[in-house]
């Protein structure tokens, strides 16, 4: 093996790690929006090979073993429909999702934690309805006070999402790389706009 050959190979490896995969259900729609539902290059080479996909889009770049050569794929459908979940797990990340990653009191956007609403030393409980996003400085002007006493109000009264509701508010926290690629497929049922 001559010198080259090798440099060119580290150098396409390292390439192949820039062109994910954007993943839709067998219904077109993506599985996820945020996060958006990405697999490596290499998962979507091993899912077409073992046909479990239908390639819709592909790159110009290959992957290559010393018998075959595939295009990378930048679109892929799932064969199998998988139903999606019926409701919304109560996560740190799915809270801040629904509160659309701003502070409930103030809508700052900066260092974000948590707050319970009730606080938990006056009986509040760990759920949707009661906690919210909120950015350092309110939280710690808030403390363990009530919203009345604390001199606060919240942008939206708390709740559980829906599934499509969080789907929706995902559409508009886009990843910083978009394949254009990838564009029918994330806004195909955005209303169009007549002229």
């Amino acid at each position: 093996m001559d010198g080259d050959f090798r440099t060119e190979f580290v150098r396409e490896r390292g390439g192949l790690k820039q062109h994910p995969t954007l993943v839709l259900n067998a219904d077109y729609r993506p599985l996820s929006y945020y996060p958006l539902s990405l697999w490596p290059w290499q998962e979507a080479v091993k899912a077409v090979w073992l046909d479990r996909v239908d390639v819709v889009a592909e790159y110009e770049q290959e992957a290559r073993s010393p018998s075959t050569r595939i295009r990378i794929p930048s679109v892929v459908v799932l064969k199998d429909f998988v139903k999606p979940q019926k409701r919304v797990a109560f996560t740190r990340f799915n809270l801040f999702l629904r509160d659309e990653f701003k502070c409930q009191y103030c809508g700052g956007k900066g260092d974000l934690t948590f707050d319970h609403v009730v606080p938990r030393a006056s009986g509040g409980i760990t759920s949707w309805e009661n906690v919210v996003a909120a950015c350092s400085p309110c939280n710690l002007r808030k403390g363990s006070k009530s919203l009345r006493r604390a001199g606060m109000h919240l942008m939206k009264v708390p709740r559980a999402p829906g599934v499509e509701e969080m789907r929706n508010i995902g559409r508009k926290f886009p990843p910083g790389h978009l394949h254009e690629s990838w564009m029918d497929f994330l806004y195909w049922d955005a209303e169009l706009i007549q002229e």
